[in-house]
């Protein structure tokens, strides 16, 4: 994802297409990821499987980053889901649009990650968590977490 998704415009209004699911091409799933603001982080637990948590996330070119903070409530800042990421350093985010009255705006993106460690990424995506979130304005961040994103796919009803 090379173009910077945080400069896509607003989302174009997409034609229906008969009552068939259509499947979103990367460019505009990377444009819904981009405005979305959280999303469900699933990790492998080496016993339990699956492990899904809802995290919010900022966007930097092709990386993606998920705060550890200090302003929410933990018996510690050394998360499952780190634990997870240190057997196995695949991840998946999935962000989705629902709506229980009109199915036609129905939408997901699945996005699959790979979990990095780089510094000046990891500072660089402070800075943005601290702009996109009022919370965050401080930066009280135990860390974030830094992800390499390997592929964006998605499907919308419409």
């Amino acid at each position: 994802m090379r173009d910077t998704l945080s400069e896509h415009g607003g989302l174009p209004e997409r034609p229906a297409m008969e009552g068939e699911p259509m499947r979103l091409d990367r460019d505009e799933a990377a444009r819904r990821l981009a405005h979305h603001d959280h999303g469900v982080l699933s990790t492998l637990h080496a016993e339990r499987g699956i492990d899904a948590v809802p995290v919010v996330y900022a966007l930097d070119d092709d990386h993606i980053g998920i705060p550890i903070d200090t302003v929410k409530p933990k018996l510690s800042t050394r998360l499952q889901r780190e634990v997870n990421l240190d057997a196995d350093p695949r991840a998946t985010l999935l962000v989705d649009m629902w709506d229980p009255v009109d199915w036609d705006r129905l939408w997901w993106v699945r996005v699959r990650l790979t979990r990095i460690f780089d510094s000046a990424r990891e500072d660089r995506l402070a800075d943005l968590l601290a702009a996109r979130y009022p919370q965050y304005r401080d930066k009280p961040f135990a860390h974030v977490m830094v992800f390499r994103i390997e592929s964006v796919t998605g499907w919308s009803a419409t």
